[in-house]
């Protein structure tokens, strides 16, 4: 990347890594209701995606 940035005469500067500072727990019926949500979201986002697999 460093390479595309440079050809337009920008400099490229490295930047730190951020690390996730939050630990998520998944047990118990909280854990559960954000596992369900996020993936009735990821299916309602991709859903030709994940049609399109299933076809194979």
């Amino acid at each position: 990347m460093n390479t595309k940035v440079e050809a337009y005469g920008v400099v490229a500067v490295k930047r730190p890594r951020i690390k996730a500072t939050k630990k998520l727990d998944l047990s118990g019926d909280a854990g559960r209701q954000i596992v369900q949500s996020e993936t009735k979201l990821a299916l309602r986002t991709h859903r030709k995606t994940f049609s399109k697999l299933a076809d194979m």
